[in-house]
């Protein structure tokens, strides 16, 4: 039998992570050893505990002086340990070094000075009394401390020293001569406002009959759970409810929501149900505030933590429910090592943890979808929006139309004339422009012709060498100078901002108050929340904005929507182009008529034809995903297969081409019988950034363990060879 060592980690700290120690697993403990488990290890003179962070047939030290693992403690599992185990399946999916995602998965890492307070109180009343009457003149400080406590007892220290003038000198002083007691008291970083309390919504028939079927499912499968509700459904109530059945039972709630800007706003919803039991995180809190809120939650000071991604591995001690809100969003995804995705590894987590898992969507993500129509998700819906509240009226106008009137403006007449009727009778409206996809692909304003692929059926991306090229297949071809459909001259990228919108608006509207809401204007801590709350407050007319502005957020005097270039992401050169313009138009639509008063979408294109644009004009989801995954289907793409990323860069364009021919002829060797589709190397979207060339090489195969296994094996090839140091390679599973 092959002798079996783990790396071990007898601290949980950033510093600890890049230095393991390396013990011998005996015989007696090989079938209970795995990655997290938590362990007994001689260290030094001593007994200490340590993590197992990774198992290995092999030791880089002399195998006679590696000592055993001395007992591994089944009945003391941790939080830690669990995280630890959830970093190990991280690594194994996502590819990377463990160190990285242990960094991802224990946020208690790096320490932070606590905020502490000092508090003073009188030991002895009668002690204290003929203690200041023996006080010399010179002594009249300390005779001040001790009449404010004789009046007040127990006050901070700050404020003594403050309202009495005296040092802490004076203070160390009493307390050494036992007259007065000072207690050190840790306190947590503040960053949820108080709200009044108030009692739950009442629950619609149908919100009502969706929360019973799915504490049925738990109670028997526990699948996760895809809720699919309308934009203003009422999905957070039912979110609510469902926290409400895990607080009795005393377990804890993690609640992912996509974006920042949506923190706050949910945030103030659950404190006004659940009160200080709910704290948040997200990418702005100071490091001191993110330790604060992570120590509370390890302690169980709080049992709801809401935050963005990040906010999943928080360690609560006895999880019992994770609910992801919008789950189709693309900020579920990492861009850093490990590449993971927040729904992938909040089912990874449930079901180490033995929690419960909720999706929420008006428009779920493809896969979502088709694992529900797999079986292994169970689904819900919900049809009405809540209250009285009806969809809004979507109107969808042909902006080559507009063109061919003479009107240049970005502003259809349509859109003009009901913006107009919409301030005039006091109500707000959102002004949606959809930048996605807007940089890279090339189209004719006179006929909406679009440069596309004629192998991936995706877009072709304008490069600056003057070619436009499709970083599926590498497929290229010169840029167009005129229109190859109607020979237009008017053919190339468009590229509009949301301060020119903004100009426009002031320009066409006089007197019209704008608020913009895009990434240079939420800089900071509390950027998306002013915006937020002045646009709540009715202190603008109108907010302009990128995609930030149409998740989640709900205005009941917004009765007008306007979508600007509704068609600018369906050609972006990715496969999901048509799922993600669904979801935008889609959302972007919802937020219009959510009060008492009816409301109107105007979708602005070039491309009226388009079935996903009249599909999320009709919130039409089921046909939608029926055509979708038909296509998906044919072209082998996720959900139906895997893909598998291979992105490499580097600061010489010649070496990562060098390097990534050598990975593609590697898969070739590895590949003896053709099962992985292999395409590229080609050029990332964007080729280069901060003086570093990208390209990327795309595997195929209809299972992911398979593009796993070829992960392995050329992260092991990329090792043992030297000539990949100055070239990052970077794995990104199902993109």
């Amino acid at each position: 039998m092959n002798e079996l060592y783990a790396d071990i980690i007898v601290d949980i700290s950033v510093q600890a992570l890049d230095r393991p120690f390396s013990y011998h697993i005996p015989d007696v403990l090989r079938d209970s050893v795995g990655v997290g488990s938590l362990v007994t290890i001689p260290f030094g003179p001593r007994m200490v505990r340590g993590y197992v962070i990774r198992l290995k047939d092999s030791c880089d030290y002399d195998p006679d002086k590696i000592k055993d693992i001395a007992a591994v403690l089944t009945d003391e599992e941790t939080v830690e340990a669990r995280l630890i185990a959830l970093a190990g399946w991280m690594c194994r999916t996502y590819g990377g070094v463990m160190a990285q995602s242990l960094r991802t998965v224990l946020p208690l890492g790096k320490k932070v000075n606590p905020l502490t307070i000092r508090r003073a109180t009188i030991t002895d009343r009668n002690m204290a009394i003929y203690y200041k009457g023996r006080l010399g003149k010179r002594q009249q400080g300390r005779a001040r401390v001790i009449d404010s406590l004789l009046e007040h007892d127990d006050r901070l220290v700050a404020d003594l020293m403050k309202e009495q003038n005296v040092s802490i000198e004076i203070i160390r002083g009493l307390e050494k001569d036992g007259i007065i007691c000072v207690m050190t008291q840790e306190n947590y970083r503040k960053v949820i406002e108080e709200a009044e309390a108030l009692p739950p919504d009442v629950l619609t028939g149908e919100q009502s009959m969706a929360v019973r079927k799915i504490r049925t499912e738990w109670s028997t499968k526990n699948r996760p759970v895809l809720l699919k509700g309308i934009t203003g459904s009422g999905k957070t109530l039912v979110y609510m409810e469902l926290i409400a059945d895990t607080l009795a039972e005393g377990k804890q709630v993690i609640m992912l929501i996509p974006e920042i800007a949506l923190t706050r706003q949910t945030v103030t919803r659950f404190v006004k149900r659940f009160g200080e039991k709910v704290s948040f995180l997200h990418s702005r809190l100071s490091e001191g505030e993110r330790y604060d809120q992570m120590k509370a939650a390890k302690r169980g000071d709080v049992s709801i933590m809401v935050g963005p991604r990040s906010a999943l591995f928080t360690p609560f001690t006895k999880l019992g429910l994770i609910i992801i809100d919008e789950e189709h969003e693309e900020t579920y995804r990492s861009e850093m090592t490990p590449r993971y995705h927040a729904r992938e590894t909040a089912e990874k987590r449930a079901e180490i943890e033995g929690a419960h898992l909720l999706l929420g969507s008006a428009t779920p993500s493809i896969t979502s979808a088709y694992r529900v129509w797999e079986g292994r998700y169970a689904g819900e819906s919900l049809t009405q929006r809540y209250g009285s509240a009806m969809l809004p009226k979507t109107l969808i106008v042909d902006m080559r139309e507009e063109a061919a009137k003479g009107n240049r403006s970005m502003f259809s007449e349509e859109l003009s004339g009901r913006l107009r009727a919409c301030l005039d009778r006091g109500e707000q409206a959102m002004l949606f422009l959809n930048r996605r996809g807007y940089a890279g692909f090339v189209t004719c304003r006179s006929c909406g012709f679009v440069a596309k692929c004629p192998h991936c059926d995706v877009s072709l991306t304008r490069h600056a060498n003057g070619k436009l090229i499709c970083h599926y297949c590498g497929y290229e071809i010169p840029e167009y100078m005129e229109c190859p459909e109607c020979k237009s001259r008017h053919i190339g990228g468009i590229s509009v901002g949301t301060q020119q919108v903004e100009e426009a608006l002031r320009k066409e509207f006089a007197g019209i108050r704008t608020l913009r809401m895009d990434f240079d204007s939420t800089r900071g801590k509390e950027g998306h929340g002013r915006i937020l709350r002045e646009f709540g407050r009715g202190d603008a007319d109108v907010l302009v904005g990128t995609q930030m502005i149409v998740k989640g957020h709900d205005f009941p005097n917004v009765t007008l929507v306007g979508v600007l270039m509704a068609d600018l992401s369906l050609n972006e050169s990715d496969y999901r182009s048509q799922e993600r313009t669904y979801q935008l138009i889609t959302q972007a639509v919802g937020r219009a008529g959510r009060g008492t008063k009816p409301g109107t979408a105007v979708i602005q294109t070039y491309q009226p034809e388009n079935s996903t644009l009249r599909y999320a004009a009709a919130q039409s989801y089921g046909p939608f995903y029926r055509e979708e995954i038909a296509y998906r289907k044919i072209m082998r793409y996720p959900p139906v297969g895997g893909l598998l990323a291979i992105l490499g860069s580097a600061a010489s364009e010649e070496l990562l081409t060098v390097g990534m021919g050598y990975i593609r002829k590697y898969i070739d060797i590895i590949d003896k019988r053709g099962a992985l589709a292999a395409i590229g190397p080609a050029p990332q979207t964007v080729g280069k950034i901060r003086d570093r060339f990208r390209q990327v090489i795309y595997l195929r195969h209809k299972e992911i363990e398979n593009l796993i296994r070829a992960r392995h094996m050329i992260e092991e090839y990329i090792r043992i060879n030297s000539g990949f140091e100055e070239i990052r390679i970077e794995f990104d599973i199902n993109v």
